[in-house]
């Protein structure tokens, strides 16, 4: 594939804070056994795309152990493969340095490595999005069309202040021309299309963006450029069909993972061969699940010892769910332990939290109860 790949880690890391204060976005646990990156670094595997570069900002140790060589997605090469793009500070930078908080200001950052690429294409893609496109049928159209710039959207149902933050809604007309971009926030409610944070576009059309940040002062990639620019370039849309959803808030997360237990979303997610969701793979046990123990509607990651109840709830590696305790609706990150005749509902558990035996905790599917890493309740 004659296209490179670039995926921002630390964009709106602010709005689930919870769980970015010691990791990036896309270092962030989902489904038992992914990060978040593991939807748009498969979704540019899946393409061909074998060369990306992976942006950072800050706490971004989690997300280097995760990726490694990048092995587990055919990305360990000698030409091309992953490479990580650290921040670029200063000597002189001072601590408000707010570089690649934004697409343009993460792209003027590492415009040394774009200049030496020479792939034609580039595909940009955020980390706090989660979804299963077939990206490389949204580069052939782009190609095929002679666009400059292709943005995928859903046709979503906004309801008038029903976000916790904006979404960026695209206009456009019968033959899929951008018209219009804008925040949701203000709308009234209806259908729209939302953007999915997934580009496709010219390489020249993306450095022409740097530069136009750099002389102009842009920060905001679709406003200051497609839209300022759509009457002189051919803007497009690529529609998305399939379950998307992107991640605003710890309410967000929370309800996204319970969509898994869902089969029909976990299918289209998951289930598809040509275009599988791939991770880092670990060598563990698997789970063990004691005489009297019951499980419903739940998924488990391996490593796991069940001697209580777990029903419609998210489990991931090395957990422990003591006897006679009851786990409903909640999120249980990796060597989480519960002692013994405990009543956990609605509860979202970081890394390595201990519950002690005879604990009752308890939040709400609109307000799920939180634990940070490490904390012993």
């Amino acid at each position: 594939m004659n296209a490179i790949g670039i995926i921002f880690s630390s964009i709106n890391e602010k709005s689930i804070h919870e769980l970015t204060k010691e990791r990036t976005m896309a270092s962030v646990p989902f489904g038992c056994r992914y990060r978040l990156i593991d939807f748009a670094l498969s979704n540019m595997v899946n393409a061909g795309i074998t060369h990306i570069g992976l942006i950072t900002h800050y706490n971004y140790q989690s997300l280097m152990d995760h990726i490694g060589t990048g092995k587990d997605w055919d990305l360990a090469r000698r030409h091309g493969g992953i490479k990580l793009l650290p921040p670029y500070i200063t000597a002189f930078s001072n601590a408000t340095n707010t570089i690649g908080s934004t697409w343009l200001g993460a792209l003027v950052n590492v415009r040394d490595f774009l200049n030496g690429c020479k792939e034609e294409y580039v595909v940009l893609s955020d980390c706090d999005s989660v979804c299963n496109l077939d990206l490389d049928a949204m580069i052939q159209q782009h190609i095929s069309l002679g666009s400059d710039v292709t943005l995928a959207v859903k046709r979503v149902y906004i309801a008038d202040g029903g976000h916790h933050r904006s979404v960026t809604v695209i206009d456009s007309d019968e033959n899929g021309m951008i018209t219009g971009v804008a925040d949701s926030a203000g709308r009234p409610s209806g259908y729209a299309d939302a953007s999915l944070k997934l580009v496709v576009a010219n390489k020249k059309y993306i450095e022409n963006a740097i530069n136009l940040a750099t002389a102009y002062g842009y920060s905001d990639f679709y406003k200051d450029v497609i839209l300022r620019g759509k009457d002189a370039s051919d803007c497009r849309i690529y529609r998305y069909e399939n379950y998307f959803a992107t991640l605003r808030s710890l309410n967000d997360y929370f309800s996204c993972s319970m969509d898994l237990l869902d089969p029909e979303i976990r299918r289209s997610l998951f289930g598809l061969r040509s275009r599988p969701v791939l991770t880092k793979v670990r060598n563990s046990a698997p789970s063990s699940y004691v005489n009297g123990s019951v499980v419903r509607n739940s998924l488990i990651a391996d490593g796991c010892v069940i001697e209580g109840t777990v029903e419609n709830s998210i489990i991931f590696r090395g957990v422990k769910v003591g006897k006679n305790t009851t786990v409903k609706n909640c999120i249980l990150m990796q060597d989480t332990i519960t002692g013994d005749n405990a009543y956990l509902n609605c509860v979202i558990t970081e890394k390595n939290v201990v519950i002690r035996e005879g604990r009752v905790l308890s939040g709400h599917e609109t307000m799920p109860f939180f634990i940070e890493k490490n904390a012993i309740v």
